[in-house]
């Protein structure tokens, strides 16, 4: 089992815009194809301008097959041309984690 942990920041002031258009044209075609987060919340403290989303995959093949499904889906296309027009998106941080010896991880 991997997770896949990933932040992203906004522009300062932009946050909740941004995820008003996910909520609106993305959540549901991504959950459709990657099933359901893990985790998805937006930062408390530190940088609040970021939110964090973690997905869980049965290995990276798994992950690589659903996140080119994703891809190729036309609504999620349209989701991306959104978000880039409204640009309130400037960094984005991926990371692959992988439970610990002693971990036994339950799936949502």
């Amino acid at each position: 089992m991997i997770y896949d942990h990933r932040t992203y920041s906004c522009r300062p002031g932009t946050i909740r815009k941004h995820l008003a258009l996910y909520g609106e044209h993305g959540f549901q075609v991504q959950r459709r194809h990657l099933g359901e987060p893990i985790v998805y919340g937006a930062v408390e403290t530190g940088d609040v301008n970021s939110y964090v989303h973690i997905w869980c995959y049965d290995d990276a093949a798994d992950r690589a097959a659903r996140r080119a499904a994703l891809a190729a889906d036309p609504e999620w296309q349209a989701y991306l041309k959104k978000s880039a027009e409204a640009g309130y998106l400037v960094s984005q941080v991926n990371q692959i984690l992988t439970p610990v010896p002693f971990f036994t991880p339950k799936r949502g």
